[in-house]
């Protein structure tokens, strides 16, 4: 069986939980064993961008260099596209590679099956962010989605949010196959040096934020909470990589004044290589995670892994990863009442700082239902199951 991966991220550009997810499951798919789904299996990888040693890389053709980003995630789409006659099957990640599959799959004849880890409709914002990309974007989802032959939703919030969005889609074709966590990459690692070398006080309990700046991350909702904190606690923000701008500067006012008022907080404007993250998930007291939007979050189960509770809003995937009261503790979000969700981030957060053997009981919880639930392996056999049924014609 040859399978086609198409993904706009691959190593060393990844910057996303999708690119996470792809550059695991693929590397959990090769090691399957030999005879799996009856053959050998066979996995090709085509990505976006430069040159690689281990994937097909396609760059933005060149007519298309100055042209709206969307229009340029298709030229690229159609050059994957011509590239991927020989799969037996083409598997697609996020809208970006989506289209390459649904032309594939015309051209070639090859099932396409699509991982949803996130949706157009479920992220509005980039209406206004992105205007006619973002119309053309979501076309470009929905379409593809209408097409597939199936469609892997990371957790079973997301397949309901899949449904919703797309409700024309066969329920029949929409399968539950979760994310997943390296648990050797993200252990625990206590490394106060290294810890402080970033600029944070290991000895004083704090909350970590890892993730994007973006609107669907709530960064701008942490920082609300975090003036109801108590004075002695830290809040550590690893935060890059924003959407526009204004949001970057948005969020550079508020840790700034933030930063004014009390001691502690730390702004780590980079996305942190492992060597470097790893230890600071694992010296913090509590992990944030304070979505507005997230299909499943795999820096939960990345915190979870590192032996750190986490303290998350309760939206999509989150409580199939987050057991509340046992690995963490969950928030309600209510978009209509934000200085509630604030108020509720920071009472959690405050439980958990100012009980840190609490937290450090549910941090190991967390790391025993990592290694019982989420392993890749599993996650990959998953795959193959999905696979097979659609080319036995079973999806």
């Amino acid at each position: 069986m040859r399978i086609g991966i198409v993904t706009r991220e691959w190593p060393p550009d990844v910057y996303g939980g999708a690119g996470v997810h792809v550059e695991h499951l693929v590397a959990a798919l090769r090691g399957l064993p030999a005879g799996t789904a009856g053959g050998e299996l066979d996995v090709d990888v085509h990505c976006f961008g430069s040159p690689r040693d281990d994937a097909t890389a396609h760059a933005v053709p060149e007519g298309l260099r100055e042209a709206n980003g969307a229009l340029q995630a298709l030229g690229v789409d159609v050059q994957i596209a011509a590239a991927l006659g020989d799969a037996d099957l083409v598997h697609s990640h996020t809208w970006y590679a989506n289209t390459a599959g649904l032309l594939a799959a015309l051209v070639h004849g090859a099932p396409h099956v699509i991982t949803a880890h996130s949706l157009e409709p479920r992220r509005p914002w980039k209406a206004e962010q992105l205007g006619g990309g973002y119309r053309l974007s979501s076309w470009a989802e929905r379409t593809a989605y209408l097409a597939a032959d199936a469609v892997i939703a990371v957790s079973h919030g997301m397949r309901t949010d899949v449904l919703d969005a797309y409700p024309e889609l066969d329920p029949a074709r929409v399968h539950v196959v979760g994310n997943g966590v390296d648990a050797e990459a993200y252990r625990p690692v206590e490394a106060p040096d290294t810890v402080r070398a970033l600029g944070v006080d290991p000895d004083r309990p704090y909350a970590l934020f890892v993730g994007r700046i973006t609107r669907q991350k709530g960064l701008v909702h942490l920082l609300a909470a975090a003036e109801q904190l108590p004075a002695d606690v830290g809040l550590v923000l690893c935060a890059g990589a924003a959407d526009t701008p204004a949001e970057h500067q948005q969020v550079a006012d508020a840790v700034a004044a933030l930063q004014a008022r009390r001691e502690g907080v730390v702004w780590i404007e980079a996305m942190l290589p492992r060597e470097q993250l790893v230890p600071l998930i694992t010296g913090a007291t509590v992990f944030v995670v304070p979505s507005v939007y997230e299909p499943l979050g795999i820096v939960n189960l990345e915190a979870a892994a590192c032996g750190t509770a986490v303290v998350a809003s309760a939206v999509g995937g989150i409580p199939e990863v987050v057991d509340d009261g046992r690995t963490g503790l969950l928030v309600p979000y209510d978009p209509e009442d934000p200085d509630g969700f604030a108020a509720g981030l920071a009472a959690r957060m405050t439980e958990l700082l100012r009980d840190p053997d609490r937290a450090a009981r549910m941090g190991a919880a967390g790391r025993e239902r990592v290694l019982a639930e989420f392993g890749w392996p599993a996650i990959a056999r998953q795959t193959v199951d999905v696979y097979t049924a659609v080319l036995s014609g079973r999806a």
